[in-house]
């Protein structure tokens, strides 16, 4: 390749809007790079809105936020860099095998469909939605101990409910038990990927050693689907739980993520 990508797309998970990149929007723009973070349809409004009114959270499907990620990745006039944390990371997969994208990384990532592995720190945090099946039609928050479990379990308190006043909102129940039944129905799913696909471009997992809700098992696990002749490297970080785009020491992290996917640009 011989020019690098200038564009990074940012793509945030559940319970946290694209707020939640703001640090690292800022980074990478200081750096030269153009930098969008893409909203879930619906989500174009602030947190408090969708605290207030969480109708297009309920509504929410995954081939709806993939159809409009397309659309944003597929408008640009080169290949980005994909970036995706947690369901962001699941998504960005699927753009990836979809032909989107010069590279990506994906930071404690929900698998994508087929990845077996299921954790018991991961049933616990996401167990306020899957206790209740009705839960499949609505939008589900977190109380801040459900938050802190999840998402900051070993940030100080101060520091993980600041975080949980500024980013969280609740999470489609819908997409989520899709997801863990993904695996007990036939045929295809929404967040499916060809893991035999050998033009997908380079994708790295970043993985944090304490994060309760994707632990390291599962992004090994997801990496490890991955066959034939594509590049697919998992990095651990020790200490660093699930919102780590957050956490003391992102910058690292940060710089590490962009230097390995304008390395292997393709």
């Amino acid at each position: 390749m011989t020019e690098k990508p200038d564009t990074i797309v940012l793509i945030h998970g559940f319970w946290v809007t694209p707020r939640s990149w703001e640090e690292w929007k800022a980074h990478y723009e200081a750096k030269g790079f153009t930098v969008l973070t893409p909203a879930y349809p619906g989500f174009e409004v602030e947190v408090e809105a969708l605290n207030a009114d969480p109708s297009p959270i309920a509504s929410l499907t995954a081939p709806q936020v993939i159809e409009h990620l397309s659309a944003v990745v597929g408008a640009l006039p080169k290949p980005p860099i994909l970036m995706g944390h947690s369901a962001g990371g699941a998504f960005t997969q699927v753009l990836l095998d979809r032909g989107y994208g010069a590279s990506a990384v994906v930071l404690n990532s929900a698998p994508t469909e087929g990845v077996n592995v299921i954790p018991l720190s991961q049933i616990k945090s996401t167990f306020p939605v899957l206790k209740n099946p009705a839960n499949r039609h609505r939008a589900v928050g977190f109380d801040f101990d459900q938050w802190n479990y999840a998402f900051t379990n070993n940030f100080p308190e101060d520091r993980a409910r600041a975080l949980y006043e500024r980013y969280a909102i609740p999470a489609s129940g819908g997409i989520l038990w899709n997801s863990v039944l993904a695996n007990l129905m036939p045929g295809p799913q929404d967040i499916a990927v060809n893991y035999h696909n050998a033009d997908r471009a380079p994708l790295l997992f970043i993985s944090g050693s304490e994060d309760h809700i994707m632990p390291p098992s599962v992004q090994k696990s997801n990496a490890a689907h991955y066959k034939g002749n594509t590049i697919t490297e998992v990095r651990l970080y020790e200490g660093k739980a699930h919102l780590l785009p957050s956490q003391d020491g992102w910058q690292e992290i940060a710089d590490y993520a962009l230097d390995w996917a304008l390395d292997h640009a393709k």
